[in-house]
């Protein structure tokens, strides 16, 4: 079946007298992914900003996930539950004019509703991780209606393994986090004169680094006594990473938290030592918050975080170097404020509802 376009009209009967009523565009998102991460927040932050601009939307999201739970709740939205094999709810993306695929494991049903049904897709790639060179995935990325990444590294891994040659650049946006003020004062009089780090992230060292930056605390314990960090996240490497913090007090793991503002609110500095990123949003939110960032200098990082302008940043997985720019950052109080107001400044550029017209934007373009 051949393509549709992003603006068909669609009519349907409202009464015996066979009246028609024009229905807008309907964008039918696709996330099955596990957990709430990032990508599942950035989910969320467009469904919303595309409904504030009037878009009709379905979501297909896997069952029993944050996800579905969160967005339940926006008024007129079509939620579907999926659980394996996901090919079953096909047809829920029936009568949409284009399909929204946030991660991988949507691909193929996005791919599988253009067949049956001549539906465009449209697919939002935000991991570091190259996606395997496949004829199943040289197919998909080849009938897509366009290919989004957030940030240009990921651009260059695509068109490197000859997957997509060009890619529409949208950058991912700042949360706008809410904040209680009394729950911010109850963290900080839980660490009552501690000077705080924070980390949000989920608990993956391989991707996320956090090994570093239990190292880094440790070369600190002696000169900076009243530094504290805070990880805000579970995952994985929880076990390993606590027994590796075990013996020292300058640690602390405060769980998965939906609160991340309040967190925010509450520190002092914020550090970031990833080893891979595909842009790393939870920077913008801690811009937002007014944070004071260092972070590695690998994949979309550099794209968002320009070196003692808006941030600090160091290579990845040396936690001596990372160390001794905590101790900077900490010691240059005036650099500090100023990389701080910066990257507030900087965050303003990354609203949900920028985004949400960038695709907007897309989404015509195709239909042209």
């Amino acid at each position: 079946m051949g393509k549709k376009s992003i603006n068909t009209v669609y009519y349907r009967k409202i009464d015996c007298g066979q009246k028609k009523q024009l229905l807008k565009p309907l964008i039918c998102h696709i996330n099955l992914a596990r957990g709430y991460r990032g990508g599942e927040r950035q989910t969320e932050l467009l469904i919303r900003a595309l409904h504030d601009l009037g878009y009709r939307q379905r979501l297909i999201a896997r069952a029993g996930e944050p996800l579905l739970a969160r967005m339940r709740t926006l008024p007129g939205l079509e939620c579907t539950a999926a659980r394996p094999p996901f090919l079953s709810r096909i047809v829920a993306c029936r009568g949409a004019t284009l399909v929204q695929v946030h991660e991988a494991k949507g691909g193929y049903l996005a791919s599988v509703a253009r067949s049956l049904y001549g539906i465009p897709y449209v697919i939002t790639r935000r991991t570091h991780k190259p996606p395997r060179v496949t004829t199943r995935n040289r197919r998909l990325y080849a009938n897509a209606a366009a290919v989004v990444t957030v940030s240009a590294m990921i651009a260059d891994v695509l068109s490197s393994l000859g997957l997509c040659k060009k890619a529409e650049l949208i950058a991912d946006a700042r949360s706008d986090l809410p904040v209680d003020a009394v729950a911010v004062a109850a963290i900080r009089n839980r660490f009552a004169g501690k000077f705080l780090l924070g980390h949000a992230a989920a608990l993956y060292d391989e991707g996320k680094g956090q090994s570093v930056l239990i190292e880094a605390m440790r070369l600190l314990a002696d000169e900076l006594p009243n530094l504290q960090l805070l990880f805000m996240g579970s995952g994985q490497d929880e076990l390993m990473l606590k027994n590796a913090a075990s013996d020292l007090n300058n640690v602390s793991f405060e769980g998965f938290t939906d609160r991340l503002g309040d967190y925010f609110a509450a520190l002092d500095m914020y550090v970031h030592p990833s080893r891979r990123e595909g842009l790393g949003s939870v920077l913008l939110d801690a811009m937002q918050a007014e944070l004071p960032i260092i972070a590695s200098c690998v994949g979309g990082i550099p794209e968002i975080i320009d070196d003692h302008v808006n941030g600090l940043l160091v290579p990845a997985g040396n936690a001596r170097v990372l160390a001794d720019m905590i101790l900077r950052l900490y010691a240059d109080t005036d650099l500090s404020r100023a990389l701080a107001q910066r990257g507030k400044a900087c965050a303003e550029q990354y609203t949900s509802e920028i985004m949400a017209h960038k695709y907007a934007q897309l989404y015509q373009a195709l239909s042209a």
